[in-house]
Formats: C-alpha cells, sequence, structure tokens
C-alpha cells in the first residue's frame, strides 16, 4: 500500500481517488482554497456535491491549511486543479514539494511562449522549481478520453500517462491501474498533451454542428454529416500541428487526440458553448448564458491562435491549413458570427 496525497479536490483530482482506493493505498484528498464546501461536506457524508457521486470509503481529508499534514510521509502527489489553478500550484504548492516524491497532474492546457512555442504544464511545472527541488521532483501528466463521473462509476476508461521520468509512470501506471482503468505510459509528453488541450478547442467547432441542426430543423433534428465533417477537419488540423511542434501526429487519431474528442462533445460545458454559438448566439450572449463557468477551451483557442499568427508572420506555417482554428478564433475573440467555412477547408 502506498500513500497518495491528491491535491485539489474538483471533479477530476476527486476521480483519481476510486481507482486509488480499489487499489488499496491510502488517499488524502485536499481542497483548495475554492474547494472548502467539498471538502467539509466529504468529512460530514462521504458524498462529492458537484459530480453527485458518493466517495471512496477511507480517504483523508483536508483543507488547504492542513497540508503539511496530508503531505507528512506521502509517497505520491497527484495535481488535482485545472489549468485556472495552475499559476495557484505555481507559487503556493511547488515551493512545498518533497524531493523523491513524484507528481502526476491532471492539468490540460499549453502556454505561449516566443515565436510562436509552446510549452506544456508538465515542463512548466518542471522549470517552476525551486533551486533545492530541481532534478528531485518529476511531473507526469494524464492525457485522454477520461470523465470524472465514469471514473467514479467504474467504467472502462482507457488513458496516458505521459512524462519524461520512465520510473515514475511505470510507478504511477502499477499503483493505478485497475479492472477499469487502464493507462499507458509515453514519454513523447508535447504529443499527449498538446492533443488533451487541442481537442477543448476542436469540441467547440463540432459543437457546433449540434446547435445548427437544431436551429435549421428543430428540437428533434439528427444532422450528423455536419458534426462528422468538423471532426475530422479537428483531426486534420491537430495532426498538423503536431508534426509541425516535432510530435508525432499519428495520437491525433489514438486516445488522446479523437477518442478525448469524442467524449468532450458528448457533454459538459465546452459543448454547451459550440451549441448555443452554432445556434447562432455570438460569443457574448453564450459567455452571459454560461455565467460563473470556466471555458478552458476560450483560453486555449486564444493561446493556440496565437501561436499561429507568430508563426505565419514568419512564414513557417500556411493559415490556410488551420482554417478551423481561425475560425474558432474569429468567432471568440473577433465576434464574428458562426458561418462554418466549410469550402475552405483542406
Amino acid at each position: 500500500m502506498a500513500v497518495i496525497t491528491i491535491i485539489g479536490s474538483g471533479m477530476m483530482g476527486s476521480g483519481m481517488s476510486r481507482p486509488a482506493r480499489d487499489n488499496g493505498h491510502e488517499v488524502r484528498l485536499v481542497g483548495t482554497p475554492l474547494d472548502r464546501e467539498i471538502i467539509n461536506e466529504a468529512r460530514i457524508s462521504g458524498r462529492h456535491v458537484p459530480m453527485k457521486r458518493q466517495l471512496p470509503d477511507g480517504i483523508k481529508y483536508y483543507q488547504i491549511e492542513e497540508l503539511d499534514s496530508a503531505l507528512e510521509g506521502t509517497e505520491y502527489i497527484i495535481c488535482g486543479v485545472s489549468s485556472f489553478g495552475v499559476e495557484w500550484f505555481k507559487e503556493e504548492i511547488i515551493p512545498r514539494l518533497i524531493p523523491g516524491v513524484p507528481v502526476l497532474a491532471v492539468t490540460k492546457g499549453l502556454l505561449n511562449q516566443p515565436e510562436g512555442a509552446v510549452m506544456t504544464f508538465p515542463e512548466y511545472f518542471k522549470k517552476s522549481l525551486p533551486p533545492h527541488l530541481r532534478g528531485k521532483v518529476s511531473f507526469s501528466a494524464i492525457g485522454g478520453p477520461c470523465t470524472s463521473y465514469e471514473l467514479m462509476d467504474r467504467h472502462q476508461t482507457m488513458v496516458y500517462f505521459c512524462g519524461e521520468d520512465s520510473a515514475a509512470l511505470k510507478q504511477f501506471q502499477q499503483l493505478l491501474t485497475t479492472g477499469y482503468y487502464h493507462p499507458d505510459i509515453s514519454n513523447d509528453v508535447l504529443s499527449v498533451e498538446m492533443c488533451v488541450a487541442l481537442k477543448n478547442a476542436f469540441a467547440v467547432a463540432v459543437s457546433m454542428g449540434i446547435g445548427l441542426a437544431e436551429k435549421l430543423e428543430g428540437a428533434d433534428a439528427y444532422m450528423y454529416n455536419p458534426q462528422a465533417a468538423l471532426f475530422g477537419q479537428s483531426l486534420r488540423e491537430m495532426g498538423r500541428l503536431l508534426k509541425f511542434y516535432g510530435g508525432n501526429p499519428d495520437f491525433a487519431c489514438g486516445i488522446p487526440g479523437a477518442g478525448d474528442l469524442y467524449v468532450t462533445i458528448f457533454g459538459g460545458r465546452t459543448r454547451k458553448l459550440g451549441y448555443l454559438l452554432g445556434k447562432g448566439k455570438s460569443y457574448a450572449e453564450a459567455k452571459a448564458e454560461l455565467a460563473g463557468v470556466t471555458l478552458e477551451s476560450v483560453v486555449i483557442i486564444t493561446r493556440i491562435n496565437h501561436a499561429l499568427r507568430e508563426l505565419a508572420a514568419q512564414g513557417k506555417v500556411d493559415p490556410a491549413d488551420f482554417r478551423l482554428l481561425s475560425f474558432l478564433d474569429a468567432v471568440i475573440n473577433q465576434n464574428a458570427v458562426c458561418d462554418i467555412p466549410w469550402q475552405e477547408f483542406r
């Protein structure tokens, strides 16, 4: 039995407690400053209110002020924050990490770098280590189609654990593999992380087809051809980006790319955003309707288009190869109407 501390008791962080507890490990679940009510209720009833699920028995719960106790004697750490919690994790948690204790993150996203480059979160966390921890803490990440509630319900799930530290990846794989949770491992961090970040952008596009169907045909409409075309264009552009940045374009058609995109268009906030845009609402109107909902898809659309503009200005990419991404940017950031440019896809 190992001791695993999960920092961040949101949906996905808490979801990781299921395979960990099913394998008999001690799990310590730590809430962020935004998770106080989650931890309070879990201590009383064992229920995760936002997920509408009962958490596994035997979890030890901690508020953020109790972090030192949660880290005492821990052997593995899971970072359970979303991309909106990255800076908090960097400032508040990374300086308190323990030499020799590896970190596995559920966080998905990309960061802009000069001249059109991008950086994954595992690389960002590594560069954020203080001098006394450099070379002593490894960062890995989870990528693939996995919704928290399905993981909690023990549905069959295939994902990737990616990172530079092969030994840490194998340890996490052994710790968390169950009869329903099947993590593969890869050292190709860029390919896995780009796929799971970009799928949020492309899920907005595919979900536009759902809203478009209702707009044109009514509530009982079934129009799958437009969704399929947008799905295919998404994978083409995802593969082109992977190839340009030196990744493996095959991942775009695998679990981290097509698999994660498939899951994302069936529910959640990203689907809702695309659906509203497809029905003809402006981004401002859709955002107002989704008030209070964090939209990671908007962040990645903005960031990847910023990179593409810089690369196009240097003559390194042809904007016509990323027409769907630029269309999404126009809708989100330039108040363009949702008029899908079918004839420009290639």
